[in-house]
């Protein structure tokens, strides 16, 4: 193995993403076969060769490394050409190979480079699913202006990645003018910007040869899994803000009768319902949804279980007593069956989908952040605050609390993918929102009708919702890795 922190990091990319790569290629192989009758998409076939030339590549580089027959810092030029065919390989829409590209071209790939590789990443997706709409019968009026300000915006985020290393060189007003535009870069959704802008402010502080301690930015960044579905939740967010002006929503909610059950076909990419929608712009707006029911249904009780849990673990005794033994009266009441009765009760709707969510979660916050607070009032400088007569307020709210927030911050990243669930599970037997709204879980209700007929309709709803709730899941692992001391 190389000795180098270069070549280790490498090696770490590369391994991780060849099974991934190679997982692709079969992916698109298999698609590309029609058994009954025996058939050959060539589109996909050629697609899924392409993806296996890049894979056997990667390969190849790989048993180079592991076998220390290049120099991380010095590569031959037979070594730099493949890498710059792996970068290439994002246009054939293979994004590990364009990973493990990225950071083998580098020479010193910093924290803000790496943020800034996923960056692109998302940018690349978010233009080319919206590009999709040039195959449509019609487009919204906001869809060029809204393509061309996507794609100005990769221009400047390639830029970015190009010329970021040499950030210190760069004079101060420049400096500002870039933090900014990664900031306004950022309002389409992209968060991955915001990570950029803070890493490279960061890199511009002058540290005299301190020693600081790493930050969770730096420490997330050695998850490449953790990334991955950081990149897939940016994407979807990108996707949900924009699709209001990319996307015309007459396809996801008008019936078309002369449209019903189509293929999938470059006009419609995930074919047609039984009314006619077409299933790909329903599953992009649907994200709007889904995203902000999943969200919300964790933010109402991260806040109220996080307030009623650090109250009650801070004053304790009679305090602790009443605000516990209440909230274990809701914890006895399984969530799912609590919010099937909200909503059977009040109606379906999305204001009562999260509400009935967000009740179910609020006792295990609770739980957690008395926990924490308990915990963390007790150490040495909760103590010596005290003693020099801060008053309770001040002692929860500036000592107390941001030092219990780290384990309920990767607790709701863990959670957000369960509301997700809830929120699809509920749609589908017909408790969330109403029927005819795109949201995921009434696109898979529907779609299951057609399983033996149209699979398809309910197997891409279905991996949106797989992808969305892995995403929060590995995110979710990557923070408490980043946020354990005993791990750093």
């Amino acid at each position: 193995m190389m000795k180098s922190y270069r070549g280790r990091q490498m090696l770490r990319y590369f391994q991780f993403n060849s099974g991934l790569s190679w997982g692709m290629t079969v992916l698109f192989l298999i698609l590309s076969v029609d058994l009954n009758p025996f058939t050959l998409k060539v589109p996909l076939f050629i697609l899924g060769m392409v993806h296996a030339a890049l894979s056997v590549i990667h390969s190849l580089m790989l048993g180079r490394i592991k076998q220390t027959r290049i120099d991380a810092d010095n590569q031959p030029l037979a070594f730099k050409i493949m890498t710059i065919v792996l970068v290439v390989g994002l246009f054939a829409g293979n994004i590990f190979t364009y990973l493990s590209g990225m950071v083998a071209l580098k020479k010193n790939p910093n924290v803000g480079f790496l943020y800034s590789i996923y960056m692109v990443l998302v940018d690349v997706m978010l233009i080319a699913l919206t590009a999709l709409n040039l195959f449509k019968p019609f487009v919204s009026n906001t869809f060029l202006p809204t393509l061309y300000l996507l794609l100005a915006i990769l221009l400047f985020h390639i830029l970015i990645v190009v010329m970021g290393q040499k950030w210190y060189g760069w004079n101060r007003n420049v400096k500002i003018a870039v933090l900014g535009l990664l900031g306004l870069t950022a309002l389409v959704g992209n968060v991955m910007a915001i990570l950029v802008a803070v890493s490279m402010y960061k890199t511009n502080q002058d540290l005299a040869g301190e020693r600081r301690q790493t930050s969770v930015r730096e420490k997330l960044t050695r998850n490449q899994a953790a990334l991955l579905g950081l990149s897939f939740i940016t994407f979807l967010i990108s996707i949900a803000l924009t699709s209001n002006y990319s996307f015309s929503e007459s396809f996801a909610v008008q019936n078309n009768y002369g449209n019903i059950l189509q293929p999938p076909s470059l006009a419609y990419p995930f074919g047609t319902d039984n009314y006619g929608r077409d299933v790909f712009s329903r599953i992009i707006f649907g994200s709007q949804i889904s995203l902000s029911v999943g969200l919300l249904s964790t933010l109402l009780p991260f806040f109220v279980g996080g307030t009623l849990g650090a109250i009650s673990g801070f004053y304790g005794n009679t305090t602790d007593n009443v605000i516990m033994r209440l909230l274990d009266v809701l914890y006895a009441i399984p969530g799912m069956l609590l919010a099937i009765t909200i909503v059977a009760s009040f109606g379906a709707s999305t204001t009562n989908l999260i509400i009935a969510l967000s009740l179910g979660s609020i006792p295990s916050y609770a739980r957690t952040m008395r926990a924490n607070v308990m915990q963390v009032a007790n150490y040495e400088y909760v103590e010596a605050a005290r003693a020099l007569g801060q008053d309770n307020k001040t002692l929860i709210l500036k000592h107390i609390i941001p030092n219990a927030m780290a384990p309920m911050i990767v607790r709701s990243t863990l959670t957000i993918g369960t509301a997700v669930i809830s929120t699809s599970s509920l749609s589908y037997l017909g408790l969330g929102v109403e029927a005819h709204v795109p949201e995921w879980g009434n696109i898979l209700r529907i779609g299951s009708q057609y399983l033996e007929t149209n699979p398809y309709l309910a197997i891409y709803p279905g991996l949106a919702i797989i992808l969305l709730v892995l995403s929060f899941n590995f995110l979710g692992d990557g923070l408490r890795d980043a946020t354990d001391p005993k791990l750093n």
